[in-house]
């Protein structure tokens, strides 16, 4: 939120950049993916175009952040001008699930969070090489393990279960520990929506989503726009080790 100024009764809140406007279209299409889970699970009781609406709105969004990316004016590059096809792609396939029933609308997206995530990283790649870096100090410093964490979590791979009293992280690409998601969770970055996410075996219960927070989403936004994010200085608290031991895939 920005200081109001003279004049003004309310905060007015900073728009997003381009780059956290990615990271939130992926969060989006992560939401609406399991949405359609869910309307599978449901079975033949759920209506077949209860998710057209939600597709519209995300086809709007899409088409939204490829205005935000067209706006930065940057050079096209050949990886710049592939990821701004991706982002056509993804518009028009959400449109298109809007017609289909949940199983086809959900094969349709399945892969559209990623493919956001990849975008966001581009863009964030073309704008530091063009511009250089911007001068503004990162909000959080991130540790490799969190940044990993977090960019996992954006694309739509990290769930949290529990099981005989015991929380277990399971993740689809790189390694997130239990540990490291109560860290981002204590340090705000991250959250839990309890019962979202598809169950781990036919018939199990629904999973929590782990997702990024606002202050998540803008810290993995300076991470990955930063010439120096692979490895700089922690100040988030390390995962204890009896916490690690509590994982799964």
């Amino acid at each position: 939120m920005t200081t109001p100024s003279e004049g003004l009764l309310f905060d007015v809140a900073t728009p997003p950049t381009p780059i956290e406007r990615l990271l939130l279209l992926a969060d989006q299409y992560v939401q609406y993916n399991d949405m359609l889970d869910r309307l599978l699970r449901a079975g033949p009781s759920s209506e077949l175009d209860a998710h057209a609406g939600s597709a519209e709105q995300l086809a709007a969004a899409t088409r939204a952040a490829i205005k935000a990316v067209a706006d930065e004016r940057l050079f096209h590059s050949h990886e710049l001008s592939d990821a701004v096809v991706r982002l056509q792609q993804l518009a028009f396939l959400s449109s298109a699930s809007a017609d289909h029933g949940p199983h086809t609308a959900r094969t349709l997206t399945a892969l559209a969070p990623e493919a956001a995530m990849e975008c966001a990283d581009t863009l964030a790649y073309e704008i530091r090489h063009r511009r250089g870096s911007t001068g503004n100090a990162p909000r959080y410093r991130l540790t490799s393990t969190h940044r990993t964490a977090l960019w996992e979590i954006g694309c739509g791979n990290v769930v949290a279960t529990s099981s005989l009293g015991r929380q277990y992280v399971r993740y689809r690409s790189e390694r997130v520990l239990i540990g490291t998601l109560r860290s981002l969770e204590t340090s705000g970055l991250a959250e839990r929506v309890p019962k979202s996410a598809p169950s781990a075996y036919m018939g199990g219960p629904l999973q929590d989503r782990v997702r990024l927070t606002a202050a998540g989403t803008i810290a993995l936004a300076a991470a990955i726009s930063s010439p120096h994010s692979a490895s700089p200085p922690g100040t988030i608290p390390a995962p204890a080790p009896a916490e690690s031991a509590a994982r799964t895939r």
